[in-house]
């Protein structure tokens, strides 16, 4: 029994980690394809290109990666016991953060593709840097565990 519980929790592990890659790697494309949409003129076959490539992004890579990250690190607190241990509150308000993230920059592509621009070239290659940073900490989070 103790074998395939161990299996199990390997599983859990390499589909997480799979998938946090996924995530990650969306989170990068996304205000990059962000600001190639930039200068498109609204209603431009240029902009709906891109409002197109933005939302595949968003609907086959970012959502779904994003609802099987949670499920799979839940399973994976919850089969270790890991609750109760201060470097899981504190990755999870990293990737709360980082959820949040997700939600804001989808969020302001989609006023992107209404021609406005919520936020300029500068400020969409800073937020780019959010998720790298983010996810530094979450790994080290992850892999140290200070606490």
């Amino acid at each position: 029994m103790q074998s395939v519980l161990a299996m199990t929790y390997l599983w859990l592990k390499a589909g997480h980690i799979i998938f946090v890659v996924f995530w990650t790697a969306g989170l990068f494309m996304l205000p990059r394809q962000m600001l190639y949409l930039y200068p498109a003129e609204a209603g431009s076959a240029e902009a709906a290109l891109w409002e197109k490539r933005i939302g595949l992004l968003r609907k086959i890579i970012l959502t779904p990666s994003l609802i099987v990250v949670w499920v799979l690190g839940i399973l994976l607190a919850t089969s270790i016991g890991a609750w109760d241990q201060g470097w899981l509150h504190a990755k999870l308000l990293f990737v709360v953060l980082l959820s949040a993230y997700h939600g804001i920059m989808v969020g302001r592509a989609k006023k992107m593709f209404a021609g406005k621009r919520p936020m300029s070239e500068k400020q969409l290659r800073l937020w780019g840097e959010f998720p790298g940073i983010l996810l530094a900490i979450i790994v080290v989070l992850v892999v140290v565990k200070p606490f």
